[in-house]
């Protein structure tokens, strides 16, 4: 970059630009990996430059991670917030998260290092507690109405919020299948248990209706092959009977 673009490139602007070097470089080498001299030459300007807006590199980083533990705490609680069913709750934080991995990976993959002493506002792990604690207070709402035991909220939330991180993380690499798909799986379980899972999930609550009926055909099918094959054996367990009672009376 010339020293006339440098000049022409404001404050705002520069900070800006700060910012994303070093979150695209601390989520590659993590904090102790990366420099204040490397920041400043892709940057294209000096270390005193970093410090002036930052402080130095523990500033900067605690900027990134603070924009990010933000960013994905407003996207989850605005999809546990929004005016749905409990369902419909679960699957739009599954998607939020996984949108965020998935459109902010370099956000994440700093989110779930282990948290550094510079961050300043704690860690992925504090972040997933807080949701966490917007789930309980949910559950316990949900477990009130229903008649179930409103202490076991919290242990039920932890399990919900656990299960949605843990995927995240594994998706994070893998990116397959898509995040639709992974959400609905996920929801699957944690909606159906594995006694009553779906063999196709899915968001849509029209094809989900259309599997349901599906499975319910299939299961009145199974049920009246059953009753034949019993009502079969019924029938020869007669006439077995007739035959003995016949050959023993000859």
């Amino acid at each position: 970059m010339s020293d006339s673009r440098r000049r022409r490139m404001s404050g705002s602007e520069r900070r800006e630009q700060l910012l994303g070097i070093g979150r695209d470089l601390f989520a590659v080498r993590g904090f102790d990996g990366t420099s204040v001299e490397e920041i400043a030459a892709k940057a294209g300007v000096s270390k005193p430059v970093v410090y002036e807006h930052f402080g130095g590199k523990e500033g900067l980083y605690a900027v990134v991670v603070d924009r990010e533990m933000e960013r994905l705490a407003v996207l989850v609680t605005a999809a546990l917030t929004t005016e749905a069913g409990y369902r419909r709750k679960l699957e739009l934080a599954a998607l939020a998260l996984l949108e965020y991995i998935e459109e902010s990976t370099a956000g994440f993959r700093i989110l779930v290092r282990d948290s550094h002493a510079a961050s300043g506002t704690g860690s992925y792990a504090s972040l997933l507690s807080e949701i966490a604690g917007e789930v309980e207070y949910l559950l316990g709402r949900e477990f009130d109405h229903h008649g179930l035991d409103e202490k076991s909220a919290p242990m039920y939330a932890q399990m919900l919020v656990g299960m949605i991180a843990l995927t995240g993380q594994w998706w994070l690499d893998s990116r397959r299948p898509r995040r639709e798909d992974v959400a609905a799986h996920v929801v699957n379980l944690a909606w159906n248990g594995l006694s009553h899972l779906e063999a196709k999930p899915t968001l849509d609550p029209r094809r989900r209706a259309k599997e349901r009926e599906k499975a319910e055909r299939r299961q009145e099918k199974d049920r009246a092959r059953a009753e034949k094959a019993m009502e079969r054996a019924r029938r020869k367990a007669g006439a077995l009977d007739v035959y003995v009672e016949s050959t023993l009376e000859g």
